[in-house]
Parts: C-alpha cells; sequence; structure tokens
C-alpha cells in the first residue's frame, strides 16, 4: 500500500514511477566556472554522461542523495546544505560563493529561477540544460489502491502523478521535502519526511501505516 513515485525501485514498496528523464546535451562548457552546482542526483549522472571531467571541479551539493552520487561517482563536495531549498539556497549562496564563478547544471524544468533571484542581489549565475523530464504515462485501472501512502520525491512526480489520476480521499501522501510540498493541492492529506532522502520517506510512509 506505498507506492514510491521515483524511477528507482526500492524493497518493501511498490514501484511507481512517474518521470522519465533524457539527456539533452552533447558538451558542456566548463571553461568559466571553478565551482559546479547540481540539485539533484540525475543532474550528476546526466553530467556524468556527458564529459566526466565534472570530477575535477568543486561541487555544491543540494540534498543527501545529490552529494552521495557526487562523491559515489568520484566528485568532491565542497558545500551541502542539508535544509535549504528555494528562495533560502540563493540567500546561502549569495552568502558563503559570492565570489565564485558557479555553473548550475540543471534539468528543463525547474521549481525555483535561483538564477533570476540571486541575478537581484549582484550573482551572475550560470547555467546550462543538461537533461529534461517527461511524464509516464498509465492506464486509469494502474491508479493506487484506496488507502495507499504516496511518496512523492520532487514536483515533477506530482505533476505527473496528477496528468495520470484522481486524488483518493483515503490517500496519504509523504512528501521528500518542503519544496515540493509547495507543488501538491492543499486538498491532500500530506506528511513531511525528517530528511530529504528517499529512505526517510519510506520510513516516514512505514510511520503511517503503522498508526491507522
Amino acid at each position: 500500500m506505498i507506492y514510491l513515485l521515483s524511477p528507482l525501485k526500492k524493497e518493501g514498496v511498490t514501484s511507481l514511477p512517474m518521470i522519465s528523464f533524457k539527456v539533452v546535451a552533447h558538451k558542456i562548457d566548463f571553461s568559466s566556472c571553478d565551482t559546479l552546482m547540481f540539485t539533484s542526483k540525475q543532474a550528476v549522472v546526466s553530467a556524468n554522461s556527458i564529459d566526466k571531467s565534472w570530477k575535477k571541479i568543486s561541487c555544491i551539493a543540494i540534498g543527501g542523495a545529490t552529494k552521495n552520487k557526487i562523491e559515489e561517482l568520484g566528485g568532491r563536495v565542497i558545500y551541502y546544505p542539508k535544509e535549504f531549498y528555494g528562495e533560502a539556497l540563493a540567500k546561502d549562496i549569495q552568502a558563503f560563493f559570492s565570489i565564485k564563478k558557479i555553473l548550475y547544471l540543471r534539468p528543463k524544468v525547474i521549481s525555483f529561477d535561483s538564477k533570476a533571484y540571486l541575478e537581484k542581489v549582484g550573482i551572475d549565475l550560470e547555467e546550462q540544460i543538461i537533461y529534461e523530464t517527461s511524464c509516464v504515462k498509465y492506464a486509469k485501472e494502474q491508479k493506487p489502491k484506496e488507502g495507499a501512502v504516496i511518496i512523492f520525491t520532487s514536483p515533477s512526480t506530482i505533476k505527473c502523478f496528477f496528468k495520470n489520476f484522481d486524488w483518493d480521499s483515503s490517500y496519504t501522501a509523504v512528501l521528500i521535502g518542503n519544496a515540493t510540498k509547495e507543488h501538491l493541492p492543499n486538498y491532500c492529506k500530506l506528511v513531511v519526511a525528517d530528511e530529504p532522502l528517499i529512505e526517510a520517506c519510506i520510513k516516514k510512509a512505514k510511520e503511517v501505516e503503522e498508526n491507522r
């Protein structure tokens, strides 16, 4: 009765991936940067498939899974703001990295425009789109069962879920963080994981089931 909408498969939960990924860049220009910023694990995987020399450049990692993937592939994380997303993240970059030349390797669609916000405070954040996401299509009969606990791991998984299915009042949503929470309709019953990690989401989902 626990459905994980991430493309990752995890033991003990039902896999119902909502998004697929496609690399859209053929090369990355590192010549004008001294720091990379990644806000998702998929961005790291995509960069690694395009040009493995990204590992030579220090990285800002947003989210535990992003940090782990950078280190797993041989990169170096110099900053890891565990709790910062959206505007708070941009303020943190302003405070600690104002003299750095940051290249943000990002998806085509983002939930917060960091570049526009940082430009207001005089920081020029370079960006390159290296991958895009698309929604996986499902038949109506594949809708989660009544009483399901549904784990949303990004704003994109929310968008794609509602393209496929209507929300049932018996559902409970488990969200990976507050940035994702902002994209869920306010009529949905929800809880937020204690940490922005899929493992923490699964733990919270099991707690929801146990407390029913």
